[in-house]
């Protein structure tokens, strides 16, 4: 059996009874749209977050836009964020009709270079948009003491960082809204698509409301502002509602699966991941990095072990933002990591032999090299 970046079905088969009980819920609920489990879910997540507002949509990629939308980003501005991310991020920008614009990032945490972010504010810069990437904070002090100063909205993109902390905080609490995704290979994933947005203003929080319902409110037939059909769909609210008191347990489990590569792997040449001073790591992804990257993963065929990039082309190579002029050379420690980086398996319910046989693999194949 070909050994993968991530699977569900044993975590599936140690949780089926509740996830089929919640699936029954719903369906003997008497309301499938808009209903108490997705209001009970967005309560939960608010909660868990110490936060004012949890407004859920149907992906992570509606929880940017239309985040960006009710903070009232739109054509003509200018948001800040980083090209090493995945593509979502940037489509839900340039959907707005607004520009994104790039800084590179930290060579060791592979995080938005924080001291890079002044220089790039123009007139025309309206929010920054940091990406927790694989399981970790970015340094979010000096952007909230720059988006205090300059007038600027802060936007989080915590789609790879459900219960990652900073300094005990978590992420999504710093900003003027935090945007969630749960895909299932996420922290805390649906058994589908899935998102939801913290919002800390009580009018920007109604505004997303009736943005993903049309431009309605929810039981009135009138629409104020034209918007979307973007709402969590209620089986998925009520499997994250159940999923959510183990999203602790999950990022233990996460942490003991790195842990053990990490005393595995030691001394190979691989270049482990590193955690930023303040960080609590929840290893969404377990990202990895060499210099003959493509030589080591063709090598591990062999072993029947296929393993993910993310993500081998920058965005801003990407010929679908060939309109925002970006050259390659333009950031060079992204484009430099895109060529090095990939992941190892990392999901809760790894089974250590499994883990074993990768780290096997790998010591083999690095000794050849």
């Amino acid at each position: 059996m070909t050994t993968r970046v991530w699977d569900y079905l044993e975590e599936y088969a140690n949780e089926r009874k509740e996830i089929l009980d919640a699936v029954d819920t719903v369906f003997s609920s008497g309301r499938l749209v808009l209903g108490s489990s997705m209001h009970g879910f967005e309560r939960d997540f608010a909660a868990y977050h110490d936060a004012p507002h949890c407004v859920s949509v149907d992906n992570g990629t509606n929880a940017i836009k239309l985040a960006l939308q009710a903070l009232g980003v739109g054509p003509g501005d200018e948001v800040i964020t980083v090209a090493n991310t995945a593509a979502p991020t940037v489509v839900a920008i340039d959907a707005m009709g607004a520009t994104p614009v790039f800084v590179d990032i930290l060579p060791d945490s592979y995080l938005m270079d924080t001291a890079q972010v002044a220089a790039a504010v123009t007139d025309r810069t309206r929010c920054l948009l940091p990406v927790h990437l694989y399981g970790q904070c970015v340094d979010m002090e000096p952007l909230e003491r720059l988006a205090a100063e300059r007038g600027l909205l802060l936007l989080e993109d915590c789609a790879q960082a459900h219960g990652a902390r900073r300094h005990g905080r978590l992420a999504g609490t710093a900003g003027d809204a935090a945007a969630f995704s749960f895909y299932p290979t996420k922290v805390l994933g649906a058994y589908g698509d899935g998102g939801a947005t913290l919002i800390r203003d009580d009018e920007v929080a109604r505004r997303m409301r009736r943005l993903r319902y049309y431009g309605m409110e929810e039981r009135y037939y009138v629409v104020e502002t034209p918007g979307h059909n973007a709402r969590l769909d209620e089986v998925q609210a009520e499997i994250l509602r159940r999923k959510l008191p183990r999203l602790d347990g999950y990022i233990e489990a996460r942490r003991a699966v790195a842990e053990r590569y990490a005393e595995g792997l030691a001394g190979t040449g691989l270049v482990l991941p590193s955690t930023e001073p303040g960080n609590d790591h929840v290893y969404y992804l377990y990202v990895v990095r060499h210099p003959m990257r493509d030589e080591i993963l063709r090598a591990l065929k062999d072993y029947d072990i296929e393993l993910n990039i993310s993500y081998p082309w920058p965005v801003h190579t990407m010929s679908g933002f060939a309109h925002l002029g970006r050259q390659e050379g333009s950031l060079p420690v992204t484009e430099s990591l895109a060529g090095q980086i990939f992941s190892l398996p990392m999901y809760p319910s790894l089974p250590p032999r499994t883990q074993d046989m990768v780290i096997g693999a790998l010591r083999q194949v690095l000794a050849k090299l």
